[in-house]
């Protein structure tokens, strides 16, 4: 027998082996999961609003001070119950295809699902206060359902 053959052939088995055993460890892997655990908690959604704090017109970026103050003044009257703010850095690619690197904010608010259609239009308009205020080109959103216990 050739050795490329044997080579060939010996793959083959261990691939094989691999294969016959894939079942149960996918199913092992699969009761590890949290989707195997208990439903907890309540329906809500969970919106994360991403701020850069760059000016695109050069002017000065935006102080925590005046983020704090946004916050204060814009998101915590129509989501009084509570919120996360952390800060990061962050890039994305602008209007003019230039690649922005800033500091950034993050905003994370949990809402029930029940206020989900006035939850949406506050949001907005969170966002176009934002872009407003401090000269942005937008305000990054990500939206997921969660279930939510306190």
């Amino acid at each position: 027998m050739r050795p490329q053959s044997l080579r060939n052939r010996s793959a083959l088995a261990v691939a094989g082996l691999l294969l016959a055993g894939a079942p149960t460890a996918y199913t092992a892997f699969a009761a590890d999961t949290p989707a195997a655990a208990p439903a907890r908690g309540k329906p809500y959604l969970e919106t994360r609003l991403f701020f850069g704090t760059a000016r695109p017109d050069g002017g000065s970026a935006v102080t925590d001070r005046q983020f704090t103050a946004f916050v204060d003044r814009e998101v915590t009257p129509d989501f009084p119950d509570g919120l996360t703010v952390q800060t990061g850095r962050g890039q994305w690619r602008d209007a003019h295809g230039t690649i922005e690197k800033e500091r950034s904010y993050e905003l994370i608010l949990l809402y029930p699902e029940s206020a989900a259609k006035g939850g949406d239009r506050k949001i907005e308009e969170i966002r176009r206060a934002y872009e407003k205020a401090f000269a942005q080109e937008s305000v990054g959103r990500v939206d997921a359902r969660a279930r939510v216990d306190f």
